[in-house]
């Protein structure tokens, strides 16, 4: 993950950070609430077929249940905090996805997602993640799920609890966040 720091005078406003983002479709960005902008590098293989067995877990579930929107990592989000997000999974409650305007939907959408995964890569290190974590919590996610397929390793997020490490689980309860739903860790693991 590469950073560029924006001088404090400098600020990307969302307008500039949405051309920068159409102008260089191949490179994922993020912006943090503090004006850094982040160039995330793109994944290999491995990482890559697990983003997208994670995914069609959501995909299917979600479109059985009918209860939100799943997003996959080419997402921003505009946190309530300013920082333009794009979790590896993420999946918003329809209702709060429908009161948005079709054109809220169609640009970065100004909502926080209710669940997050990120997926540690082998460039990512588990402290900025960890931060990045900390930042969906902060700013009102209600479920997150850190996993580091390195170590075997799952740490939970939930509001108002302290970080749950789960080492080497084969699935994940949704709880209440996510009703019904399991997700099966076998295919990453």
């Amino acid at each position: 993950m590469n950073t560029i720091s924006i001088p404090p005078s400098f600020k990307v406003t969302e307008e500039q950070f949405q051309i920068l983002a159409i102008a260089n479709r191949d490179i994922r960005l993020e912006l943090t609430s503090h004006g850094e902008l982040i160039i995330m590098p793109p994944t290999g293989g491995n990482t890559g077929k697990s983003n997208a067995q994670l995914s069609a877990q959501f995909v299917i579930w979600n479109n059985q249940t009918k209860l939100g929107e799943v997003f996959d990592s080419s997402t921003a989000f505009r946190l309530p905090n300013g920082a333009k997000r794009s979790p590896d999974v993420s999946w918003v409650k329809i209702e709060r996805w429908n009161e948005l305007t079709p054109e809220q939907q169609e640009t970065f959408p100004p909502l926080y997602p209710d669940f997050v995964i990120e997926f540690r890569s082998r460039t990512d290190t588990m402290q900025s993640l960890r931060k990045k974590m900390q930042e969906y919590l902060d700013n009102g996610i209600r479920l997150g799920w850190l996993i580091d397929p390195k170590n075997r390793i799952v740490e939970i997020y939930q509001p108002q609890q302290t970080v749950r490490i789960l080492s080497a689980p084969k699935t994940l309860s949704g709880e209440d966040v996510l009703p019904g739903f399991s997700l099966n860790l076998e295919t990453v693991w």
